[in-house]
């Protein structure tokens, strides 16, 4: 099943799902922010699920703490020079320890019936894959599969009868909201943005904007990156990319609403004038928590919404003058073909920068743009075939990305 309505037949039966009995998971990306949210929500509810394997990228004792509290068969680090400390690390325990890429293959192909799909970066997108074609459902939490490769992803999820979850808060929130109606009914979808840090600064300060409070998000208890994205709105655009695979929509039926308080997560509007919400508490664990039990409903710690005590939410256009990186993400959905991918790419590289303290805060778009114009003077924005072909525009276009750096930063410094 996929979210976009497109087989009836495909959601019959992944509703018919065993209401008794413990569901078997894996975990891609254990150690970051989702996997730690996914596992508190398995360790409270021990009963319900067991878990298959767990992953990392190159965090040996992390993982292994883990596998030993999650009782895993098997811990994967992506970094084979990890591998040493896990198995020392995991040594008595009963879990095997693996590592590299085949070895995070083989986590995903293990016969799990739910994987978190939680790897960031390109390097998710293989095990994604191959947990897709063998039919999982899959709680879709790596931005890169539909944003570098969203046509290949939906076709074989669609052809292995694989179902995809959106964890993404916002895509979670659509996705509920979806259940209101007929896809066909459907006029536009509202994903929502707190904003980030920088909403109210004006262009000159957000310009000079340090790391530090970059990646301080009003809200929302995130990864580097993704909180970075967020200050720029960069992460609203590849949302905005997502959507249009995961729910088969054309560009300008997605619609983007600043929402500082972070209550309202998406919106669904029908033709009759309808508009259906989504709402809860800024935290990952409630749409995580829908994934896991879907199509049941699972208990969850978050704290519970008081519309008492927020009493007041509002709403505001975005502003693309300030945020020049939303704009971007609809032009390269726009333009098709590899442009998001190579959009991605240019921005891993430029927030990896920023990060670091090598360019601006203002140069991070500068990049992305300059990239992708280069890219298409180069004839890299044909549509992508397979994997490889997905795989390789990444890297060219990173490499491309880092060849324009010393200019970027000149200009914008």
């Amino acid at each position: 099943m996929t979210l976009s309505g497109r087989s009836s037949s495909t959601l019959a039966r992944a509703t018919q799902q065993p209401s008794g009995g413990q569901r078997s998971i894996t975990i891609l990306g254990a150690t970051g922010s989702i996997g730690a949210s996914t596992i508190d929500l398995i360790a409270r509810n021990r009963e319900r699920y067991r878990v298959e394997a767990v992953s990392a990228r190159r965090n040996a004792a992390a993982l292994a703490k883990i596998a030993r509290e999650v009782g895993a068969h098997l811990a994967v680090v992506a970094d084979a020079t990890a591998y040493a400390d896990l198995k020392s690390a995991l040594a008595g325990s009963g879990v095997e320890a693996a590592a590299g890429e085949d070895a995070l293959m083989d986590a995903a192909q293990r016969p799990a019936d739910w994987v978190m799909a939680a790897i960031s970066g390109a390097i998710g997108l293989r095990p994604t894959l191959a947990a897709i074609e063998r039919g999982a459902t899959i709680a879709l939490a790596n931005k890169e599969c539909l944003v570098c490769a969203g046509n290949l992803f939906m076709r074989c999820a669609a052809s292995a009868g694989a179902t995809v979850l959106p964890v993404d808060s916002e895509h979670n929130a659509v996705f509920q909201a979806l259940s209101a109606g007929r896809r066909e009914d459907v006029r536009r979808v509202i994903l929502t943005a707190s904003g980030g840090p920088f909403r109210t600064w004006n262009a000159q300060a957000i310009a000079a904007a340090t790391p530090e409070q970059a990646l301080r998000h009003p809200n929302w208890s995130m990864g580097p990156k993704i909180t970075v994205d967020s200050a720029s709105l960069m992460n609203k655009g590849l949302e905005i990319i997502e959507a249009h695979h995961l729910f088969a929509l054309k560009p300008d039926e997605i619609d983007v609403l600043v929402h500082p308080q972070s209550v309202v997560h998406g919106l669904v509007e029908y033709r009759d004038g309808s508009v259906v919400a989504q709402l809860g508490s800024p935290d990952m664990r409630i749409p995580i928590a829908h994934c896991l039990a879907w199509p049941q409903r699972l208990d969850s710690p978050a704290m519970r919404l008081d519309l008492a005590l927020v009493r007041e939410l509002t709403f505001e256009e975005p502003d693309v003058k300030r945020f020049p990186a939303l704009a971007l993400a609809r032009q390269a959905l726009a333009t098709g073909g590899a442009a998001p991918n190579v959009l991605n790419a240019a921005d891993e590289v430029a927030v990896e920068e920023f990060i670091a303290g090598r360019i601006p805060f203002s140069a991070i778009p500068a990049l992305v743009e300059a990239t992708l114009s280069a890219a298409a003077k180069r004839g890299l924005l044909e549509e992508l075939t397979d994997l490889d072909a997905a795989l390789a525009v990444d890297h060219t276009a990173r490499n491309l990305a880092r060849s324009l750096l010393p200019e970027i930063a000149v200009k914008s410094s």
